[in-house]
């Protein structure tokens, strides 16, 4: 008994007709490279748990974010590690912070050929690891100290160059006080992009490495998001444009693919998808083993997450699939 063929499997045929068939692309227009630069250190530091991953010198961020601009890849994001931390994160809004000189020396690098978006928390530069300022006596984080601190970093981001402030500490109404803030200090034309839908997840490990930011004492659960819910992440994208949010945010991405469906269906902002951390080194783990073919799992990671609705990825892989898209 012969069967007429489906029309789809006609159209996946060959390569040529799977392209002009196709639902989803991934281009380089669809990528954001996050970058790590570090006080103190002579040469780039690798990250162990991240393979092809470094801490940046000033020096070779300045020379990986013109690489990065030459493969035309849109925009990178900016995790500053400092040498000095304390309790309120002082480092984090300093004018000569790690960040902000990064800031001001890629925008002297790579003009306008790089949007420049920069991380707006205190994990990295609080001695306790926490994303915002700890109250002494119940030893929880003070939400509205904190969102004080977001804005007053944010605005020294903005005299930098920046222009994105992503505001990822998952605070109520930190979007709000930033937005104030970067109008009254001019910068009415620098955007935010909210990590609207931040998850306690535990696929952060490898990043906490890389920042240097693991909690010295207890964890973020009460402040992120639970990884049960996701109705819950429409509100809190929801009240984040309603505060002035340019762009929202999922994260973690592959493992929330229902949850960027959502918010792409709910909301007509730019919405973004984070490739994180730990969804990076099991592909670098399992391929570095032999078990999986880690370049074509993670273009497919990637495809996933734009099928799902994201405009565009945050990702590790950034450069490495550019590289591959040029070839």
């Amino acid at each position: 008994m012969s069967f007429p063929q489906r029309r789809s499997r006609r159209l996946r045929r060959t390569p040529a007709l799977r392209r002009l068939a196709g639902e989803t692309s991934l281009t380089v227009d669809d990528l954001v490279a996050p970058l790590f630069v570090k006080e103190g250190i002579d040469a780039p530091e690798p990250v162990a748990s991240m393979p092809g991953v470094v801490q940046h010198t000033q020096e070779s961020l300045r020379k990986e974010a013109r690489a990065i601009a030459d493969l035309r890849i849109p925009a990178v994001i900016l995790f500053g590690v400092p040498a000095f931390k304390d309790g309120t994160g002082s480092q984090a809004d300093a004018r000569d912070g790690v960040v902000q000189v990064a800031l001001r020396s890629l925008r002297e690098e790579v003009g306008d050929d790089l949007v420049l978006i920069a991380d707006d928390c205190l994990d990295e530069y609080t001695d306790h690891g926490h994303c915002g300022i700890v109250d002494p006596v119940s030893h929880e984080v003070d939400n509205d100290a904190t969102i004080e601190r977001y804005a007053e970093i944010a605005v020294t981001q903005a005299d930098a160059g920046a222009d994105i402030v992503a505001p990822s500490g998952m605070m109520d109404g930190q979007v709000g006080a930033i937005r104030a803030a970067l109008d009254a200090a001019g910068h009415t034309t620098t955007a935010i992009l909210a990590y609207s839908a931040k998850y306690a997840s535990a696929l952060y490990g490898p990043f906490r490495d890389a920042a240097e930011c693991a909690p010295s004492f207890g964890d973020r659960r009460a402040y992120q998001m639970d990884a049960a819910n996701s109705r819950e992440a429409l509100d809190e994208t929801a009240l984040d444009i309603a505060e002035g949010a340019d762009m929202v945010m999922v994260k973690p991405a592959l493992a929330y693919l229902d949850v960027i469906a959502a918010v792409r269906d709910a909301f007509d902002v730019p919405v973004a998808g984070y490739h994180v951390s730990g969804e990076y080194a099991m592909v670098k783990a399992a391929a570095e083993r032999g078990w999986l073919d880690g370049d074509a799992v993670g273009l497919e990671h990637l495809l996933a997450i734009k099928r799902a609705g994201a405009d565009f990825v945050l990702t590790y892989l950034a450069r490495a699939v550019a590289e591959r898209l040029h070839a």
